[in-house]
């Protein structure tokens, strides 16, 4: 008799507690509140990974070289793995919010440049100007593109770039 009584009080016990963990779970799902920018703001992101040119020129071995290699390894030409960083401008309003050089991935710096940057501004209408150099070149850029935008409050707006022809994606 006291064994079924015992169960009684481990499953009302079990009751209590799952009831007050849901009441937790429930009350903290919804406070605090969350907010992806703050209010009257909107939210601009510049994201994209992007692969430059190669660092350098191929070359031709020669016939020394050649000989030294094994009969499964002779190439012609030999290329160099590592690549260009790419630089990066992104003007609002006439003010410079992100101006970054950024170094490729990879233990070889032969992968893509990556960039993931959030930029919260004012609700309205901005003027975007947005350029890339993927080249050797010191001076100007490779892309570059503009747009004027309107944001509304708590919009979230994607800026891309996708090399081959296509430049900047401005969603």
């Amino acid at each position: 008799m006291t064994l079924t009584f015992r169960r009684i009080g481990q499953f009302i016990g079990q009751a209590i507690f799952y009831a007050g963990f849901a009441a937790f779970l429930g009350i903290f799902a919804n406070s605090p509140p969350y907010a992806r920018v703050p209010e009257g703001s909107a939210l601009i992101k510049l994201s994209f990974a992007h692969g430059a040119k190669a660092k350098g020129g191929c070359r031709r071995l020669s016939k020394e070289e050649l000989a030294d290699l094994a009969a499964n390894m002779r190439k012609l030409d030999v290329c160099p793995r590592e690549r260009l960083p790419v630089y990066i401008r992104l003007v609002i309003d006439g003010e410079v919010m992100v101006d970054r050089n950024l170094p490729p991935s990879g233990l070889q710096s032969d992968g893509p440049s990556r960039m993931y940057e959030r930029i919260i501004l004012p609700s309205g209408a901005h003027e975007i100007m947005v350029s890339l150099r993927d080249t050797i070149r010191e001076d100007g850029f490779d892309y570059e593109s503009a747009r004027s935008i309107v944001l509304e409050p708590g919009q979230s707006f994607a800026i891309d770039f996708h090399g081959g022809g296509d430049g900047f994606i401005f969603q």
